[in-house]
């Protein structure tokens, strides 16, 4: 499955574990169409988990190609990746790069889910980087849930 997505910069007043409100700016990664959609479900999301009004201050589409999920991890690290190849014509090396999404909760345990979940690809590729991002979460596409927001194109 494709995945479309968009990283949601929200701002809302958050009660810190002192007792005192303090106005934050998250960031949160939503699955959708188009900044539209992700502005909508990005709003559905956050509405059980933030009291009182909240902003959505900036949406940008983020370049991930692929998102190793594993259970337990709390951050989420950007690992950059490039696949080698080998050009027909010059016979010489090429790489073509991409971004991967890794839930961890460090960054060798990321590093050991990004060779975990690279198992089985057919072409060679080297690990350039790995960041740990501001992500705080992330609202994948689920066509299972009834999701009013989420334009359906197959009934048209």
């Amino acid at each position: 499955m494709m995945h479309n997505w968009f990283e949601c910069k929200v701002r809302y007043e958050k009660t810190l574990e002192n007792g005192l409100i303090k106005k934050v700016t998250e960031i949160y990664l939503v699955d959708a169409l188009s900044f539209t959609e992700a502005e909508a479900r990005i709003t559905k999301n956050m509405q059980p988990y933030i009291t009182g009004e909240f902003t959505v201050t900036a949406i940008k589409r983020a370049n991930y190609s692929d998102l190793f999920d594993t259970q337990g991890g709390d951050k989420y690290y950007n690992c950059k990746v490039g696949f080698v190849t080998i050009d027909e014509k010059s016979a010489k090396e090429k790489r073509t790069y991409t971004h991967i999404l890794v839930t961890a909760d460090n960054i060798n345990e990321a590093e050991k889910h990004l060779v975990e979940g690279m198992k089985g690809t057919l072409s060679d590729y080297e690990t350039y980087t790995i960041d740990e991002t501001k992500i705080m979460d992330i609202f994948p596409f689920d066509a299972s849930s009834d999701d009013e927001t989420t334009m359906n194109v197959e009934k048209k």
